[in-house]
């Protein structure tokens, strides 16, 4: 067996462990009907991330700013991933608080707050989850490496398996399409008849 097929494998068992996991499917049905609820009583989806999770929170947004799979209207979603606002705030506060100081200015209740960690423990994001929580912001954590202590701040917590942040991140990916597939489906039935 190649390099090639052998991690082509592992990503297959990592997705097999986590569809055998029961408690997986309601867990990213519930993400997807608190979004619903989230934009139809017009608040909006805020995300954020770290490095290739930084990459997959604006892959999120613009998913829905833009559009997914057909012609639909745009729903309101941003990427906390201003890279002048993130200067900003890590020269005078420090970079634990450069998605913190985000959720201050612009989330409010009935809004809702993706996080994707592959560690779960990123002092930025949960400081960003301590200031969503007390603004009554729904938060939802993509996470893996059992969740560390971002897992207990998020109202929806989804936790993947694998070893290494590669592997987390390409099933935080397939859950944000299947999600926004999801939410499409209630949304706009119309686009899936």
């Amino acid at each position: 067996m190649t390099h090639i097929e052998a991690s082509f494998r592992e990503a297959q068992i990592c997705l097999a462990e986590f569809m055998a996991d029961e408690e997986q499917f309601p867990r990213v049905q519930q993400f997807a009907e608190r979004l619903a609820e989230t934009f139809l009583s017009g608040g909006k989806a805020l995300s954020c991330g770290n490095g290739g999770s930084m990459s997959d929170a604006m892959h999120f947004a613009e998913e829905w700013s833009g559009r997914y799979r057909s012609e639909r209207p745009p729903l309101p979603a941003l990427a906390m991933s201003d890279p002048g606002h993130m200067s900003c705030v890590a020269n005078d506060y420090g970079y634990a608080e450069v998605f913190a100081r985000q959720v201050q200015a612009l989330g409010k209740e009935g809004d809702i707050l993706l996080m994707l960690s592959t560690s779960g423990n990123s002092p930025n994001l949960i400081r960003a989850a301590e200031e969503a929580r007390a603004r009554r912001v729904t938060t939802v954590g993509l996470l893996g490496k059992g969740g560390g202590k971002l897992l207990p701040l998020c109202d929806i917590g989804i936790v993947v398996p694998g070893d290494t942040s590669d592997r987390i991140q390409e099933l935080h990916i397939k859950i944000i399409h299947i999600v926004i597939e999801s939410v499409e489906r209630r949304l706009f039935p119309d686009l899936y008849d």
